[in-house]
């Protein structure tokens, strides 16, 4: 039929002379669309191909970039299916082996592996092209037997070790960025292994799994809705002790109709003669779905998702350690996205509000995190998206020592486009100029969260699902494992409707060659509409109707779902019956513990004994951070300026870490007893007033790199001349110019 039609409109000419206008405009539209629908089914037919094809390798990937095998799960004590690979540069990159090395996890989701180097322009691209060597830990399509989230964080700590050791002269640990499933995981294993990590660049991930508004991401209702976790255990029961990744897939869908159903095939049809790469590439990753042992599922679903136990430290391992993201001592970066209705910045930032009280505490604790909320990037945009690649990771990655050496502190990382105007603009690499701005937990509750009845509403739903739980494996779950072959549960999978989608549609089916040699002919005959034809801006006005209609049905669902949510799990006799005090306040946040608070009270009188101890370098460095503080921000444009001085500097070389160390000393000394740590500057300064006069020049240089030295930053300024011995000198202290490298240079 579909050959038929095509001959019909091959020999139709287009209409001219005394024909209307608008009936020429009908033909032109029809043809075009009859061709149109001819390649968009052959480009299904490539699809389903090409799911075959990549679902049949042995470690089906959908990386970009060559890679050498390191080290095989498979061979470790306790075997796991993820494997470490270094990638290989392209010929046009020069890697700098002196340069950290970065480490980029993927999520088992599942997906299979390889979205963060899905494209040139990517998470491990940027790395590179900022001279990082890359590696990548990706997973094979099946479980190890056996195989646990614990054992897989204990075989990506041998991963991390491999590297370290592989790296022994790079300034600095690995910088590990783990993307939405692998967010949480890497979190985990960093809490456990600190010393094992660099900056984390956490990507998508939901940690505060509750969290959220009202009216928005209704995805954290799912499990209450459905009765908790045992359902998840019947599906794995089901799966003969695999549960199949292609629900999770069909979750992530279920989010957004309007594109699953529509958008995204009509974007092909509409584009026909364009859109089939990018569409391709993406839908072979997109339909790689891979198995996770029962174990594994139950654990994320329990202690995560339902749970809710990872930023509460609730979470313990098989040797009784117990999971506290407060343990971490690198810089966390959380990149996440008001347009993420899967992981949205409540999810992604409120495990912070629950771990610490105030921005003191995290100081105290030693920890810098920085956060950046993308506008309106989707879930996975944010590791995606090659406008965020070149924007936001490639910031993170050209700037990753300029976060890594940040006092201790909560920041919001900022970009702002560089241009003509903008001042030392060779000091910032790449297209943006990144900023690091102080904030405080307020910042943060600013963006909405739970009340305490919502808390009260989903610990109900959690102890629903735990009793829920506890009721199939006792009554059912011996039945469904009896009845249950892998025989059987291999056809469940093959019969999933994610995949029949992809095998329906391929060679396979006998039907699609008839559609291969009809866009064959297509293709040696395409007619493509003209932009200007009204029937073609009738279909654009149909499919935003049917986006919109899928879009209000999507919305209704899930304010009907909420409405649920909220009903069923706040009444208060549900709650009382599940030993929840409807009347109480709860708080997931955890004091600080007296071990954790007798460390600080030594390393505080340590610290203040050490205020009269150093040279020159200790009291300029003191100095700049207490001018520097005035304005509440990092420019990435300052920190080049200050490796430009210490480059130029004639005395011994300090290695990154020995300059972290004494950034956070000086800073902890200033936060300590200010007036103690500015009053001792003069004693730490040699007679030398030449020496003095280089230091205080070097500083002006780092100040004034960014933005011109006024306000409190000069009165502050003009109070170190005169600690350094300089206030009689005014060409130190008045008329501060901007640091200008290039006359610098000269």
């Amino acid at each position: 039929m579909a050959t038929e039609n095509l001959k019909a409109t091959e020999n139709v000419k287009l209409p001219g002379g005394p024909m209307s206008g608008l009936v020429s405009s009908a033909v032109e539209y029809m043809v075009d669309a009859g061709q149109r629908s001819v390649l968009f089914l052959d480009i299904m037919r490539q699809r389903g191909d090409q799911y075959r094809e990549h679902v049949a390798q042995t470690a089906p990937h959908v990386l970009q970039y060559a890679a050498e095998l390191i080290t095989d799960g498979r061979t470790l004590d306790e075997p796991v299916n993820y494997a470490l690979v270094r990638i290989i540069p392209p010929r046009d990159v020069e890697i700098d082996m002196s340069r950290r090395p970065f480490v980029v996890i993927d999520p088992r989701a599942g997906h299979g592996p390889g979205i963060g180097g899905f494209k040139a322009d990517s998470e491990i691209g940027v790395a590179m092209k900022a001279g990082h060597p890359c590696y990548f830990i990706g997973f094979l399509p099946e479980p190890v037997p056996g195989q646990t989230i614990e054992r897989i964080a204990r075989a990506e700590a041998k991963f991390l070790e491999t590297v370290i050791s592989r790296h022994p002269d790079a300034d600095g640990k690995p910088c590990v960025i783990g993307n939405c499933q692998a967010g949480w995981a890497v979190m985990m294993l960093a809490s456990l292994r600190p010393e094992l990590f660099g900056p984390l660049i956490i990507a998508g991930a939901p940690l505060a799994y509750w969290a959220g508004v009202h009216g928005q991401y209704p995805m954290r209702y799912s499990g209450g809705l459905m009765g908790g976790s045992w359902l998840t255990a019947l599906t794995s029961d089901l799966g003969a002790g695999k549960f199949d990744g292609a629900w999770l897939v069909q979750n992530f869908e279920n989010q957004n109709p309007s594109n699953t159903l529509w958008t995204k095939q009509y974007n092909v049809y509409s584009k026909v003669d364009t859109e089939a790469a990018r569409y391709l590439d993406f839908e072979r990753w997109w339909g790689g779905h891979v198995n996770l042992n029962a174990e594994e599922i139950q654990f994320i679903v329990d202690e995560l998702f339902i749970g809710n136990n990872l930023a509460a430290g609730r979470i313990e391992m098989s040797d009784g350690q117990k999971v506290d993201l407060r343990n971490i001592r690198s810089p966390i970066v959380v990149f996440c996205s008001k347009g993420d209705n899967v992981t949205p910045p409540q999810q992604a930032l409120d495990w912070i509000l629950d771990s610490y009280s105030d921005v003191d505490e995290i100081r105290a604790y030693g920890q810098t995190i920085v956060y950046t909320v993308h506008d309106s990037i989707g879930h996975l945009g944010i590791f995606v998206s090659g406008g965020v690649a070149k924007k936001e990771h490639a910031e993170f990655s050209s700037n990753i020592d300029l976060i890594d050496v940040l006092p201790p502190g909560l920041y919001e990382a900022t970009f702002e486009a560089r241009g003509n105007e903008t001042l030392n603009a060779d000091l910032a690499s790449g297209q943006w100029v990144m900023r690091c701005e102080a904030r405080t937990l307020d910042d943060i509750r600013a963006m909405g969260g739970n009340s305490p009845e919502d808390e009260r509403r989903f610990a109900a739903a959690k102890r629903v699902s735990e009793l829920n739980l506890a009721a199939y494996q006792k009554f059912l779950r011996p039945l469904v494992k009896g009845m249950v072959t892998p025989q059987l549960a291999q056809w469940a999978r093959d019969m999933h409707p994610m995949r029949l989608q992809y095998e329906a549609f391929s060679s396979k089916n006998p039907w699609m060659s008839t559609v291969k040699s009809a866009a064959d002919r297509v293709e040696g005959n395409r007619r493509p509409v003209s932009k200007d034809n009204p029937f073609l801006a009738f279909q654009e006005q149909i499919s935003k109707q049917i986006v919109h209609a899928l879009d209000s049905w999507r919305d209704a669902q899930e304010a009907l779902s909420e409405t649920i949510f909220l009903n069923i799990y706040g009444s208060p006799v549900l709650q009382a019956a599940l030993g929840i005090d409807p009347n109480s306040a709860p708080s997931r946040r955890r004091e600080m513990s007296a071990e954790h608070q007798a460390m600080l009270e030594k390393r505080i009188a340590e610290l203040k004994s050490h205020i009269e101890e150093g040279g020159l370098r200790e009291a300029t460095l003191r100095a700049l951070l207490y001018v520097g503080s005035a304005r509440g921000m990092v420019d990435e444009r300052s920190v080049e300026a200050l490796r430009q001085v210490r480059r130029d500097h004639a005395g011994p070389r300090m290695t990154l870490a020995e300059f972290k160390m004494l950034v956070r000393e000086q800073f902890f000394m200033l936060l300590l007893d200010r007036e103690a740590a500015l009053a001792a500057i003069p004693k730490l300064l040699p007679d030398d007033m030449n020496q003095r006069r280089m230091a205080f020049a070097a500083m002006r240089e780092v100040l004034s790199a960014s933005e011109d030295i006024t306000g409190e930053r000069a009165n502050r300024l003009k109070r170190v001349a005169g600690l350094f011995g300089l206030d009689g000198e005014g060409e130190w202290t008045s008329n501060v110019a901007p640091f200008d490298p290039k006359a610098r240079a000269s």
